[in-house]
């Protein structure tokens, strides 16, 4: 049986950094590079020409932007898969990308090898969340409580329905949010709570308590 190539686009308004992803992904088996983009217009177009499996994405560009693009090829061309790449790793960030039907978040300071990992991880079907940790905010000195993993209202509600077995599905449509929205929070839970499936983040909250009547 012959492994499938992976085909790629590769969208940064710099052409430097182009230059280097395409060294970093050429060099690895089982990767092609497709096309380059300088910005979110281009890669609409290429995207519709080259038809890529991932598009690795700047989310800050000039010209149309890396979220408005995101927004526009997930609706359109919702089976290529988005990994936004930037410099910009606050979760506000993070949150606009998923929000808008990314797949995955890369800091631009992490190695090669956690981006050719998350390429391959994104492609086959998963939510991929990686910041530095030198920006990312310190962790919380308590524990055991909600507050503690920074769980907002709406994270606690997702992780109550976690407990219940809902899927993403389910739990956008039980709240009334996007299904790439309830993917984020999802994500953003695990990454939390640091553990590495909903089906830990469930014991979790019911082991520690961490969810109550009211987050229902």
């Amino acid at each position: 049986m012959i492994n499938e190539t992976i085909r790629i686009l590769i969208v940064d308004d710099h052409m430097v950094v182009r230059a280097g992803l395409v060294q970093v992904i050429s060099t690895k088996p089982g990767l092609q590079i497709v096309g380059e983009a300088a910005n979110g217009e281009e890669a609409i177009f290429l995207c519709q020409k080259v038809r890529p499996d991932i598009i690795i994405m700047d989310i800050r560009m000039r010209g149309m932007g890396g979220v408005a693009a995101i927004e526009s090829l997930s609706k359109y061309y919702p089976e290529t898969r988005i990994l936004a790449l930037s410099t910009f790793d606050d979760p506000a960030s993070v949150e606009r990308v998923m929000t808008a039907g990314g797949r995955g978040f890369l800091a631009k300071t992490l190695s090669a090898a956690d981006l050719t990992d998350a390429v391959f991880r994104v492609h086959a079907g998963e939510i991929v969340i990686k910041v530095d940790n030198d920006s990312a905010p310190p962790e919380p000195v308590a524990a055991g409580t909600v507050e503690a993993f920074g769980l907002g209202v709406q994270q606690r509600r997702v992780l109550a329905l976690l407990t219940k077995g809902y899927t993403n599905a389910d739990i956008a449509g039980y709240m009334d949010i996007s299904l790439p929205t309830a993917r984020y929070h999802v994500s953003a839970i695990l990454l939390k709570l640091g553990v590495a499936n909903r089906a830990e983040a469930a014991a979790m909250a019911v082991r520690d308590r961490l969810i109550g009547d009211s987050d229902f």
